[in-house]
């Protein structure tokens, strides 16, 4: 959601005036008295200024260009369920030779006792360091003394390497905020392109100018002084089935396009896709990666004797590359280490699993390319020109015949030619050694399948008994296989699920493929489990939902900006058959639906009905459509409401005389 595409020009600058940074510390009545109502009488807290610089500077240590990025802000707790706002954490990246660190952290709290303002200030102490990943670090700290109607205000320095992209400012949060304001201070030998995300217009944007801002190999450098600020900020409320927030928060985003050289020569960071791809096809941990057939040459005959076309080949291939080679929880576009080590310690990030696929594909003469990605959690990539930090993930691509299918070789418990739903994310480029790149849509191969049959028996002693068969395929099989897995056996796992449910007790189980990925996953419960406490047999209540029953609404917006983005169509029949003792009646029951979605977007159906001493339910629910559009919301939170309504109604069955 690319609202206002815009690159920095410097012809236009007036002379700059003084950062609207904020006292620290100057709190007011104004502050402790703000009514929330003007912006949202729901928030538990708001906002009430923020405000952030970024610069470049020279660090006379290393000689090294560094990002200077302050930050403060002032924030309005209201009550208990806005105390979570005092609780901060603030990501800071690292590689081999470079880090971001957090300097000049302060923060207090202020609270109004007794007809004055008190404040008081965090210990150091209470900050410390989380290391996520060998990437990532997180500096978290929470203030102190909060109460309802607490302000908290916290300010710090972010130093870092990394000024291709400067720095993103989100202008919106998952809480409102009354005024937010940025100032980015850009060098006049450095061209940025600038998008602004999101669905929030800024109430000021200019360029100013700022002289002799930085000074490079002996020359000084004016800079353009930027200024974004944004009011009444609504808070960007995140729900159920959507890919990353980044996509549509009103935030702005920094791409380097261009440098001029104190030399007088120019460097060019936005290129054409031809350039990326001799890049990547070129780079030792990308396209050499690729081309290493000769690794797999010994190993093929094992690999493929049981092979008869290309397809067989391409499974087996696929297969066994899962199977030696495991997954250590990285993504990434390069791979970490070289072929042949990836191999011998049968570990790899996502790039080392998926070029060794790729190059072991190749080696048995498939045609096969690599394909670049964006993660769900990682955001859209830029269409209009390549950015190659925009990439996260490489998947393979093999073409047989007139079909091509996508593979990724880091889940063992995925079938051929599904994609784990991380990388199900709008469009990939296609990286072929030989040939241009190109875009591919990236879809779900399969719909998520579930289907539930239990054929049951009520005896005298007000118990149901019988059999649940539980059939699933696609998404729901890789899930349900999945949690299976986390558990050291399947009697395991059923003791698990079975203390999970309250009313209904697992008698015998079987379960059928849960290592043949490519088959249906097969279920089979024998279960036993109470309809009514046999005190007056004349009259039964039975609630027939209580198989997947649905009992809250994803959807609970007014309004959503941003699409419903399921990653895969759906398909959910529940089946039941209960045989009943003799000369029962139907009373009252849930009502036969029918309801559909537009545009053939889905369905639900519901029958129930009583035939020859057997309670019969059929239940269909269909998601035709992977991604619905945000105008398409009102249509599924109205479809679900009616779906939970209608299953809070109990089968009301009375013994005819």
């Amino acid at each position: 959601m690319k609202k206002i595409l815009a690159v920095i020009c410097f012809c236009s600058l007036f002379l700059s005036t003084q950062a609207q940074d904020f006292n620290f510390g100057a709190i007011t009545h104004d502050d402790y008295e703000f009514n929330k109502k003007t912006l949202d009488s729901n928030a538990n807290a708001v906002v009430l200024r923020e405000f952030g610089t970024a610069t470049l500077q020279l660090d006379d240590a290393t000689g090294r260009l560094l990002l200077m990025f302050n930050y403060h802000v002032k924030i309005k707790i209201y009550n208990k369920e806005g105390f979570n706002q005092a609780n901060i954490v603030i990501p800071t990246y690292k590689d081999d030779s470079r880090e971001e660190l957090i300097k000049n952290l302060k923060a207090s709290t202020f609270n109004y006792v007794d007809g004055k303002f008190v404040e008081t200030v965090m210990d150091k102490k209470a900050v410390f360091t989380e290391n996520r990943s060998k990437y990532t670090s997180l500096t978290k700290f929470t203030l102190p003394n909060i109460k309802d109607g607490s302000i908290i205000e916290y300010s710090y320095l972010l130093q870092s390497p990394n000024y291709f992209n400067f720095k993103t400012w989100e202008f919106q949060s998952d809480i409102p905020k009354v005024s937010s304001e940025y100032i980015a201070y850009i060098p006049g030998n450095y061209n940025y392109n600038v998008t602004l995300r999101g669905f929030n217009k800024l109430n000021e944007q200019k360029a100013e100018l700022s002289k002799e801002c930085l000074r490079l190999n002996g020359v000084t450098i004016d800079c353009s002084k930027m200024t974004y600020n944004m009011k009444n900020v609504p808070a960007f409320l995140e729900e159920d089935y959507m890919t990353a927030a980044s996509n549509f928060k009103s935030a702005i985003y920094f791409e380097l396009s261009d440098m001029q050289m104190t030399n007088g020569s120019k460097q060019s960071f936005t290129k054409a896709w031809k350039d990326v791809d001799y890049e990547l096809t070129s780079d030792k941990n990308f396209g050499s990666h690729m081309k290493r057939k000769d690794v797999f040459k010994d190993l093929l005959p094992s690999i493929l004797k049981n092979t008869t076309d290309e397809l067989s080949k391409a499974q087996a291939i696929y297969n066994y590359i899962k199977k030696q080679i495991k997954w250590n929880s990285y993504y990434g576009k390069y791979s970490e280490e070289n072929i042949k080590n990836v191999l011998e310690n049968r570990s790899g990030n996502a790039a080392g699993i998926n070029l060794s696929l790729i190059a072991a594909l190749s080696a048995a003469d498939l045609d096969a390319e690599a394909v670049i990605i964006s993660t769900r959690d990682n955001g859209n990539v830029n269409k209009l020109y390549p950015i190659i930090s925009d990439f996260n993930y490489v998947v393979a691509k093999v073409n047989i015949g007139e079909k091509s299918y996508l593979l990724d070789a880091t889940e063992p418990l995925l079938p051929f030619g599904l994609l784990p739903l991380r990388c199900i994310n709008d469009q990939g480029r296609v990286i072929n050694l030989k040939k241009p790149s190109y875009w591919i849509d990236l879809k779900a191969a399969q719909k998520s399948v579930t289907n539930y049959a239990l054929n049951g028996k009520l005896n005298s002693d007000g118990k149901i008994k019988g059999t649940i068969t539980t059939t699933t395929l696609g998404y729901a099989a890789f899930n349900k296989r999945k949690e299976i897995k986390k558990y050291n056996s399947t009697d395991e796992y059923v003791e698990k699920l079975d203390e999970g449910l309250a009313k209904l007790s697992i008698l015998k189980q079987e379960i059928l493929n849960i290592d043949s990925v490519d088959k249906p996953l097969i279920e089979t419960y024998e279960v036993e489990f109470a309809a009514h406490d046999g005190s007056n047999q004349n009259q039964l209540y039975i609630n027939p939902f209580f198989i997947n029953r649905i009992s809250k609404n994803p959807f609970n917006l007014n309004e959503r900006t941003y699409p419903v983005d399921l990653g895969a169509a759906s398909d959910e029949r529940i089946s039941i058959t209960i045989s009943l003792p003799e000369n029962y009646v139907v009373q009252e029951k849930p009502k036969d639906m029918g309801l559909a979605l537009p545009s053939a977007g889905g369905r639900y159906l519901l029958q129930t009905n009583l035939t020859d001493n057997n309670l019969v339910l059929n239940q269909v629910l269909q998601f035709n459509k992977a991604i619905y559009a945000p105008e398409e919301y009102l249509y599924l939170k109205e479809f679900y409401s009616k779906i939970i309504q209608n299953q809070k109604t109990d089968l009301f069955l009375k013994k005819a005389n």
